[in-house]
């Protein structure tokens, strides 16, 4: 009897993702233990001053009901010591999108980008027919429309602080815009030979002025303004082909992706090629950074946005997004990851090596779109192969395969929780995929054609997506 009692218990001790034990070391626990009880043995061992979700992983696999099915599924007998690596959750939950609440009819050609504001309260789209909305998402109505363009608006993104947006065209031209007025703000910003294909931002925590824009184009080059002045500041050039993908880092670096299949590294402070990044076989497409989503919110925390949305100094803001862009980072260098049209994706660490960490292999044709997790944790990939696939965002390991839709995937959004994803497709349906079960959740069907754009609100509440039949969707819980 005592033997076997003996066997139903278990030596474990918890560690961290980066290794380190909690607690003073090895624990004696019963083999049914339940996720629930880890949750308080972890929190009472870290020392929580109010109680934080884990999840708890043995090898890799996710603890769910009790030690035990884990245990022996991973073939460990009661001699092992267990090793329980558990990951902190999102201490908020975000509640899936169930149905549409509105249709915004409003453009008269396809929606190409939808993009909310960091703190979430705005919505911004571009368009074929040569303008830029901006939606009230309380009211789901028409707050602005921005004639200046006169070519189709191919990219827009926000500025972190909020109060402007930047949109690029097929002419070559950026400007700039107030979404408060709906006027332009300073002069246009025309240097581009061909059409602008990426525009982004300085981060917040480098510079609260958000002052300057990065804008790349088909032209090769890139260039670095400033939006007040409305002159160039210096020109990346040295691609050779179209520059397809642009992210500007946080620690003073901005990554390019190439048709001419490379990932060109440069500085901030003067347009210094620092390193070149080789290994696809064809065009780069997309790039990601492990901190965007800390960068793209800057300041504005979604678990306390009173903290910020009430907060007036520029010092302080800064301050706030230099804190939540040093958690993120605590885990190491700034990861980024490229998907090519050699159907494969790249995990690279670029402030530090051009050797890669991982090439993720598996999709059947091209990658369009990558996205991190806001946790860091997991990177998702839409692919023209009609699937979403999930990896590893430490070691590029391949997680999973969603499968559902019955056309190209084009565009993929986290919720801020990183519990669930969404993702657009040409089938003219969005998908909602439960991280958890790594299945999916909602099948959300309206457009009456293809899918080109979804963003879901950094605040959680609610999803945008537009395409192919001109309108601007809203969907919530």
């Amino acid at each position: 009897m005592d033997d076997e009692m003996q066997s139903c218990r278990v030596l474990a001790k918890f560690k961290s993702e980066s290794g380190e034990v909690a607690g003073t070391g090895l624990l004696d626990l019963p083999l049914d233990i339940t996720v629930d009880k880890m949750q308080l043995i972890c929190n009472a061992l870290l020392e929580k001053d109010e109680a934080v979700p884990f999840a708890f992983f043995v090898n890799e696999a996710e603890v769910t009901g009790s030690l035990k099915s884990v245990v022996e599924k991973e073939g460990l007998g009661t001699e092992h010591v267990v090793e329980i690596v558990y990951h902190e959750q999102a201490v908020f939950k975000v509640r899936a999108v169930t149905r549409c609440t509105s249709s915004m009819p409003g453009h008269a050609e396809a929606v190409i980008s939808v993009s909310f504001s960091p703190d979430g309260q705005h919505l911004a789209s571009g368009s074929g027919d040569t303008t830029v909305r901006f939606w009230d998402v309380h009211t789901q109505t028409p707050h602005h429309v921005c004639r200046g363009h006169t070519h189709w608006v191919l990219c827009i993104a926000w500025a972190p602080c909020g109060n402007r947006l930047a949109s690029g065209c097929k002419n070559g031209a950026v400007l700039v815009w107030d979404p408060h007025t709906g006027k332009q703000l300073g002069r246009e910003l025309k240097a581009h030979k061909q059409w602008v294909t990426a525009l982004a931002w300085e981060p917040y925590h480098s510079n609260p002025e958000c002052r300057r824009l990065a804008s790349a184009s088909k032209d090769c080059d890139v260039r670095v303004w400033d939006v007040v002045l409305g002159h160039t500041l210096f020109t990346l050039a040295g691609h050779t082909a179209s520059v397809t993908a642009l992210k500007w880092g946080g620690s003073g670096l901005i990554y390019t992706g190439s048709q001419d299949r490379t990932i060109k590294v440069w500085r901030t402070t003067d347009g210094a090629l620092c390193r070149t990044l080789e290994g696809h076989a064809h065009w780069v497409n997309t790039l990601a950074l492990s901190t965007d989503y800390v960068l793209r919110t800057g300041p504005y925390d979604p678990v306390s946005p009173t903290k910020t949305t009430s907060c007036i100094d520029k010092a302080v803001l800064q301050r706030l997004a230099q804190e939540r862009y040093n958690t993120v980072r605590q885990s190491g260098e700034e990861r980024l990851v490229s998907g090519s049209d050699d159907f494969t994706l790249f995990l690279w660490t670029p402030e530090v090596s051009k050797k890669l960490i991982a090439r993720m292999t598996g999709h059947q044709q091209l990658v369009n779109d990558v996205k991190f997790s806001p946790d860091t944790r997991v990177i998702a990939s839409a692919s023209f192969d009609k699937s979403v696939k999930l990896w590893d965002g430490r070691t590029g390991r391949f997680l999973a395969a969603l499968r559902g839709h019955v056309q190209a995937v084009y565009q993929v959004a986290w919720s801020a929780d990183s519990r669930l994803l969404v993702s657009g497709s040409a089938d003219s349906t969005l998908k909602v995929w439960n991280m958890k079960t790594k299945k999916l959740e909602l099948d959300l069907p309206g457009h009456a054609d293809e899918v080109f754009a979804v963003d879901w609100s950094p605040d959680g509440a609610r999803v945008a997506s537009g395409g192919k039949d001109k309108v601007l969707k809203l969907w919530q819980y």
